[in-house]
């Protein structure tokens, strides 16, 4: 999908969503927030009562008035300030987990709602970076936000003690404060740009690790992981060069403020003390107007929080980027009655990182078996995606049934169209939850039955657990798992099955168990069936010949291997000769 907005105008419609997301994050989990308030006033108002507290306890001790009194308030400030310090950590915890909680599932949710188009928009390291990382990073902003109001009330209540004590102290310190808080504004502006470019960095550099993970052992059969390692750490140095430029920005900032603030301590102490002097004053008083001193510049210790703070817009631009893809609207009717006719009316996919198709009408009749035959890239996949709406066309419309699969509602639809893919992943806690995804009413017997349809309940007999065996540890050979990936298909009993180059890691023996039972064990029902093997296509009641996204020919095989090129698509694939005239697999009885 183009950039809605080019240039400079899309990155502020970008930090504006960002902003966004970090205020509805604010409004979020608000009973934790309540007690991290609740607990951040009571330790700001037990801060500001303490330089008080001391002066009157240095005033009762100087004029020997009995300091006890003193000596028990500064006690009950001090027990105040831990309680409350104590009670605002473990609702903080709460407060971020919730926040980060929320926001994963909520992006989790989104990215599994889109366009499987566009899921291949990102690589899966960059998605889970934002996804773990970025949701991390920004989940803290709540309690964040928390501490810089309640930092910013202790300074202003600082500000207004030292006015209390003597108005030409507070005037003091309100003439320096202006160049700190110039400072510290000119350090976060700089930050933030920088905070973009290492989660950028950061992102790249998780992408590539995946990538490499993913194909560890074809890293190790070619010996290339020196050439590996160079290739993930690529982004490096950029990585290094974003952190070194925040440890610069920080550091041309940090002197400046560490110069100033003692230069306004001094002025705000040296007025003070010739109230002092004067008479205006009492001792207690100058240490009173220290203490307040301190705690008017308080508000210089949020520059950790306004980093943090910073770093989280980063992370939620991040996140927005990702939230702003667009999600297939959602149908809202029923599917319509009849057998599993399939129809592409006018069909074009010409985005980005799937294979085109241009053009394309085709009736797949109801009850069929039609298989989809082309070389690499021709848009068998993008069909297949196609007639489960898994992808939307750019242009036409695919229909079951007579009705436009963009009305029929998600559920719905998943329940009349069931896949089957070259390389299945088994979700679920078990080997039998694997086969019923998606179906959690279905029993054990069905899945059972299913599995002996796709002469893979043998295999998961021979498991010391049987169906109890874990998904994710299950040692199961690549056509094992195949077949386990068409037994989640049978088990749904589809109107409309497709199989994507589903049985293509099975042997010939196995393979033509598998094509038996898509003959006779689901006969009446509509199957879809993407083919590299010319006994999946000879046994077929319709072929369609893909190249270059558009449909070539169709027919039967027999009536089709009279083409030599469509004989030398299974030459391609080293199952006969492109010479040979004679039809390999007798014709469907």
């Amino acid at each position: 999908m183009p950039d809605p907005v080019p240039g400079p105008s899309r990155e502020r419609v970008t930090r504006k969503h960002g902003d966004r997301l970090l205020v509805s994050l604010a409004r979020g989990p608000r009973v934790p927030l309540a007690v991290v308030a609740a607990a951040s006033l009571a330790s700001s108002a037990a801060v500001l009562l303490l330089p008080a507290v001391l002066a009157s306890a240095v005033d009762e001790a100087l004029t020997g008035r009995g300091p006890r009194t003193a000596a028990v308030c500064l006690i009950l400030v001090l027990a105040l300030t831990a309680c409350a310090e104590i009670a605002g950590m473990v609702a903080g915890a709460a407060a971020t987990a919730s926040a980060t909680s929320s926001l994963r599932v909520r992006l989790t949710a989104h990215l599994l709602s889109l366009d499987i188009a566009e899921t291949r928009r990102s690589p899966t390291g960059e998605l889970v970076n934002r996804l773990v990382s970025n949701t991390a990073t920004a989940g803290r902003v709540p309690v964040t936000l928390v501490g810089i109001a309640t930092g910013l009330i202790t300074s202003i209540g600082g500000v207004a003690a030292l006015f209390v004590i003597d108005w030409r102290v507070g005037l003091t310190f309100v003439a320096g404060a202006p160049a700190a808080v110039a400072l510290i504004r000119l350090f976060v502006e700089r930050v933030s740009g920088l905070y973009d470019d290492y989660q950028g960095a950061q992102g790249r550099l998780a992408a590539r690790l995946t990538d490499a993970l993913a194909g560890i052992r074809t890293v190790r059969a070619s010996g290339s992981a020196d050439r590996e390692i160079t290739r993930i750490l690529a982004p490096l140095p950029e990585l290094s060069g974003s952190g070194h430029a925040l440890w610069r920005a920080q550091a041309r900032s940090v002197w400046k403020i560490a110069l100033l603030l003692p230069l306004i301590e001094v002025a705000v102490l040296g007025t003070a003390g010739l109230g002092v002097a004067d008479g205006r004053l009492e001792p207690g008083q100058l240490l009173a107007a220290a203490g307040y001193t301190a705690l008017g510049l308080s508000f210089v210790d949020q520059t950790d929080a306004l980093m943090a703070l910073a770093h989280s817009r980063s992370a939620a631009r991040r996140i927005c980027e990702v939230l702003g893809l667009p999600v297939p609207p959602a149908g809202t009717r029923p599917p319509a009655e009849g057998p599993g006719a399939l129809s592409f009316r006018g069909v074009t996919v010409v985005r980005e990182n799937t294979a085109p198709v241009e053009d394309v009408d085709l009736e797949v009749p109801a009850g069929s078996l039609t298989a989809v035959v082309g070389r690499s890239g021709a848009g068998k996949s993008t069909l297949a995606l196609l007639a489960g709406r898994l992808t939307d066309p750019d242009r036409g419309e695919v229909l079951l049934d007579g009705r436009p699969l963009r009305e029929i509602e998600p559920d719905a639809l998943r329940g009349a169209v069931a896949y089957a893919f070259e390389r299945p992943v088994l979700l679920g806690g078990d080997l039998a939850e694997a086969v019923s995804y998606g179906l959690p009413a279905v029993d054990r017997e069905a899945v059972r039955e299913a599995a002996r349809a796709a002469h893979v309940d043998d295999v998961i007999g021979r498991l010391p657990e049987g169906y109890g065996t874990p998904a994710g540890t299950a040692p199961l050979s690549g056509g094992e798992l195949q077949r386990l990936g068409l037994a989640r298909a049978l088990v749904r009993r589809a109107r409309l099955t497709v199989l994507d180059d589903a049985t293509s890691g099975l042997d010939t023996a196995t393979e033509a168990q598998v094509t038996r039972t898509l003959l006779e064990g689901m006969r009446g029902r509509t199957r879809l069936v993407v083919a590299h093997r010319v006994a999946t296509a000879a046994r077929a009641d319709l072929v369609v010949w893909m190249e270059d996204g558009r449909i070539r020919a169709r027919g039967t095989h027999r009536g089709l291997w009279r083409d030599p090129d469509y004989r030398a698509l299974f030459a391609a694939a080293g199952e006969v000769s492109p010479q040979d005239q004679e039809d390999p697999c007798p014709a469907r009885s």
